[in-house]
């Protein structure tokens, strides 16, 4: 019974001790990633599933591997049934789609007893998501305030208006300018990188008594890049 248990094709013997190990060193390899990409994700798209699925892939993948055992006959049979079952999922983050395809090639190192490299792999792609999330890499942050009001005066003296908001700012872009009746004024909004953020409100105040200048409103502005 023993003997029969074991018995991979009739003519290899599994070693289960080697197999178990494979698919737990998958299994926590998976929960590992799984809770990297919780604490690192950010959006809209974030599923339980798809989370569930990350620890998921790696023991397949792993046992998949062991399956094959460098059988091409298994291989090429393993692949036509593989064609047949389509992965219908729509990954929408492009973070996403890296995640599943880190855990495959986990999974197939754990398969294929190279234990070290899964190891060093989910360390090394925990440490670098990680690493990611709390730099804030490839975030871009510009400018900080926004500042809207109603220009009245002349626009030959805007220059004045823009030295003003100099004094308080590193850099200071027109965001956008739209013109009413001639004696209406104009309605411009400001993006500016404020030299000290906490002073916002002392800019809001010099603006609000500058000549020319009505209804003043500032916020602060969101990071450029998506979520």
């Amino acid at each position: 019974m023993e003997s029969w248990l074991l018995s991979g094709s009739g003519t290899q013997t599994i070693d289960l001790p080697q197999m178990m190990l494979s698919l737990l060193l998958a299994f926590l390899a998976g929960q590992v990633m799984a809770w990297v990409y919780i604490l690192t994700h950010s959006g809209l798209s974030y599923s339980r599933t798809y989370v569930n699925s990350l620890i998921l892939i790696p023991v397949t993948v792993a046992l998949v591997m062991t399956v094959l055992d460098n059988n091409l006959v298994t291989a090429f049979s393993l692949m036509a049934v593989f064609a047949i079952v389509r992965f219908r999922n729509i990954v929408r983050d492009t973070l996403d789609t890296v995640f599943i395809l880190t855990l495959i090639v986990i999974g197939m190192a754990s398969g294929t007893q190279l234990y070290t490299t899964a190891i060093i792999g989910t360390l090394l792609f925990a440490a670098i998501m990680l690493y990611l999330r709390y730099t804030h890499f490839g975030s871009r942050h510009r400018y900080d305030y926004i500042v809207n009001l109603h220009w009245t005066d002349a626009q030959d003296q805007l220059p004045l208006l823009t030295q003003l908001m100099n004094n308080y700012s590193l850099r200071v872009q027109l965001a956008s300018q739209r013109s009413g009746r001639a004696d209406e004024g104009i309605d411009l909004s400001y993006r500016l990188l404020l030299r000290d953020p906490t002073h916002s409100h002392d800019l809001l105040d010099a603006l609000k008594s500058f000549p020319g200048v009505t209804r003043v409103t500032g916020l602060e502005a969101q990071d450029e890049s998506e979520a």
